[in-house]
C-alpha cells in the first residue's frame, strides 16, 4: 500500500531529527513498559496459579480462565483503542488505559472468589490493551525503515526484562505473603505508568495526520488492512509465533512444577532465563538487520529455529526425555519471539502511517486471540500436559512459517 503521510526528517541512519538522542533512551524506556503491560500482567502471577486454586477453593480450569479473559480481553480492545488513537491522538486514550488498568489491579487483589477475579482480569485488559496497541503506533509515529526496526528490537530490552523479573517477584512474594500481594504490585507499576506517560510522553500524532472519528471511515481503514495480503501476512506469522509462545506461558507453570517436579522458585528462574533470551536476541536482531540481512529474511530464519525447537519440546514430552534438554527446547522456542516480532511488526507497519492505530489494533487482536485459543485448547482435556503444551506450541509455530512463506495464487 502506497503511504500517503509526510515522512519527517531524518538523519543519515533514518532517524527523525525531533527525536533527540536524550529523549530515545526515555522513550525506549516508557514505550518498552507499556508494550511489556500485558506480558508483564500475565507472567507475575503465574507462579501462583496452583496455589490460587487452592486458597480459592476452584478448579485449575477456572483459574485459567482468569490467564484467558484477560487475553481475549485485550485482544478485542485493542481493535476499539486503536482506531480511537488514530482520530484523538494517543495521549487521552493510553491515559484513560492506565486508569483503568490501576483499578482492576486493585480489584483482582480484593476479590473474594474466581468469578470476581475474572471480572478484575477483564477490567485489567482495557488498560493493558491501550498500552500495547499504543506503544507500537507511537513507535510507528516517530520513525521508519530500518530505524523503526531496530527500535521494535531495543523494545524487546524491556519485554524480555519484564518476563525475567515478573515470575521472580511473583515466586518471591509467595514465600512472604498470598498471591494477593501481586495484583498489589501490579497496581503500583499501573500507577508509575500513569505519571510517567502524564508527564514525560508527548503527544505523538499532531491533528493534521488524525482520521476522521466515524465508525464508517474506522471500517472502510480495516478493510484496506484485511485486503492488504503482505500486511496480513505479517501479522499472522507473528500471532502464530506468539501463540506458540503463549503455550508454554500458559502451561508451564503447571508442567514444570506438578509434571517435573520443580518449586515456584525454580520455575520462576527457567522463565526469567528464557525471557532472558528475548533480550539478547532482539539486541542480536538490532545489530543484524540492514547490516547482514533484512527484516523477511530475519523473521523465516527465527519462524525456522521456533519449529524445530517446539518440535523438540513435543519430542520430548512424548519421549520422556531428560529435564535440561526439554528447557533447551523452550528456551529456543521462547527466544526467538525476540526476533520475530521486531520484524514482522515492522514490516506490518511499514506502510500503513497514516492508520498506524488501527493497524497496530488489528494486529494485536489476532495475536493474543491466537494466545487465547492456544491456551483455551490445552485446557480441554481437563489437565493441561506436557504433551498438550508440546503439541500446541509445534502446530502454531509451523503454521506461523506457512503463512510467511504464503503467496497469493
Amino acid at each position: 500500500m502506497e503511504e500517503q503521510r509526510a515522512v519527517a526528517p531524518t538523519d543519515g541512519a533514518g532517524v527523525p531529527k525531533s527525536v533527540a538522542r536524550r529523549r530515545r533512551v526515555r522513550l525506549a524506556l516508557v514505550l518498552g513498559s507499556l508494550s511489556a503491560f500485558g506480558a508483564l500482567t500475565i507472567d507475575m502471577y503465574l507462579p501462583a496459579m496452583p496455589s490460587m486454586a487452592h486458597q480459592l477453593h476452584t478448579s485449575t480450569p477456572l483459574v485459567q480462565m482468569t490467564l484467558t479473559a484477560f487475553v481475549v480481553g485485550l485482544a478485542l480492545f485493542q481493535v476499539i483503542v486503536g482506531p480511537l488513537s488514530d482520530a484523538w491522538g494517543r495521549r487521552r486514550p493510553l491515559l484513560a488505559g492506565m486508569a483503568l488498568y490501576l483499578a482492576g489491579s486493585l480489584w483482582c487483589a480484593l476479590a473474594p472468589a474466581v468469578g470476581w477475579l475474572i471480572a478484575g482480569r477483564i477490567l485489567q485488559s482495557l488498560g493493558a490493551a491501550a498500552g500495547t496497541v499504543l506503544a507500537r503506533a507511537i513507535v510507528r509515529d516517530l520513525f521508519s525503515g530500518t530505524a523503526m526496526t531496530r527500535f521494535f528490537s531495543t523494545l524487546m530490552v524491556v519485554n524480555g526484562v519484564a518476563p525475567v523479573v515478573a515470575p521472580v517477584i511473583g515466586g518471591q512474594l509467595l514465600t512472604l505473603t498470598t498471591w494477593r500481594a501481586v495484583f498489589l504490585v501490579l497496581a503500583a507499576v499501573g500507577a508509575v505508568l500513569l505519571l510517567a506517560v502524564a508527564f514525560t510522553l508527548p503527544e505523538s500524532l499532531p491533528d493534521a495526520n488524525r482520521a476522521p472519528a466515524h465508525l464508517r471511515a474506522t471500517l472502510r481503514t480495516f478493510r484496506t488492512l484485511v485486503t492488504d495480503l503482505p500486511y496480513l501476512r505479517y501479522v499472522l506469522a507473528a500471532a502464530l509465533m506468539s501463540a506458540a509462545v503463549f503455550a508454554y506461558i500458559s502451561g508451564s507453570s503447571f508442567v514444570l512444577q506438578d509434571a517435573y517436579g520443580l518449586t515456584a522458585q525454580q520455575f520462576s528462574l527457567v522463565f526469567g532465563i528464557n525471557g532472558l533470551g528475548i533480550v539478547l536476541l532482539g539486541q542480536v536482531n538490532a545489530w543484524l538487520v540492514g547490516r547482514v540481512a533484512d527484516e523477511h529474511t530475519l523473521l523465516r530464519v527465527s519462524l525456522t529455529v521456533a519449529t524445530l525447537g517446539s518440535a523438540g519440546v513435543l519430542a520430548c514430552a512424548a519421549l520422556g526425555l531428560p529435564v535440561p534438554l526439554l528447557l533447551i527446547c523452550l528456551f529456543l522456542v521462547v527466544s526467538m519471539l525476540g526476533i520475530v516480532l521486531a520484524n514482522a511488526t515492522s514490516l506490518a507497519l511499514g506502510g500503513h502511517g497514516t492508520a498506524a492505530g488501527a493497524a497496530a489494533s488489528l494486529q494485536g487482536l489476532l495475536q493474543f486471540l491466537a494466545g487465547g485459543l492456544a491456551a483455551s485448547a490445552m485446557s480441554l482435556p481437563g489437565k493441561v500436559t506436557a504433551v498438550a503444551m508440546g503439541t500446541t506450541m509445534v502446530i502454531c509455530a509451523a503454521a506461523a512459517l506457512a503463512v510467511l512463506h504464503a503467496r497469493r495464487t
